[in-house]
C-alpha cells in the first residue's frame, strides 16, 4: 500500500506549470516506506521458498497494482470490459508466478 501511495502521489507532482512539493514529499515517503517493507517481504519470500527475483518482483507489483486501484477508487468506475481485462492480467501474472516459482 505504501508503494501504491507513492505512485498515486507521483502522478500529482506536476500541474503543468510547476512542481508540487507536498505531493513530491508524499510520493517519496510512500516509496521509502514501501522499499523498507519490500526488504521484509524478500525475507518472507525466501522463507516461503520463492527465491527468483523475477517472481518476488511480480508478487510485489501485483499487490502494488491492486493497491493503486483500491486507493484511487477508479477501478470501480471502469467499464466491465476494462475490469475484466484488469482481472485477467492479474490472473495471468498469478499464473506466471505459480509456473515459475520453482525457478
Amino acid at each position: 500500500m505504501a508503494d501504491a501511495q507513492g505512485f498515486l502521489h507521483a502522478s500529482r507532482i506536476w500541474d503543468g506549470q510547476q512542481l508540487i512539493w507536498p505531493e513530491l514529499g508524499k510520493s517519496a515517503l510512500g516509496y521509502i516506506v514501501g522499499f523498507m517493507v519490500y526488504w521484509g517481504a524478500v525475507v518472507a519470500f525466501e522463507r516461503l521458498g520463492v527465491h527468483a527475483p523475477e517472481v518476488q518482483t511480480v508478487i510485489w507489483f501485483v499487490f502494488t497494482i491492486i493497491g493503486v486501484g483500491v486507493l484511487s477508487g477508479r477501478f470501480l468506475r471502469w467499464q466491465t470490459l476494462e475490469q475484466a481485462i484488469g482481472v485477467a492480467v492479474l490472473i495471468g501474472l498469478t499464473f506466471l508466478l505459480v509456473r515459475t516459482a520453482e525457478a
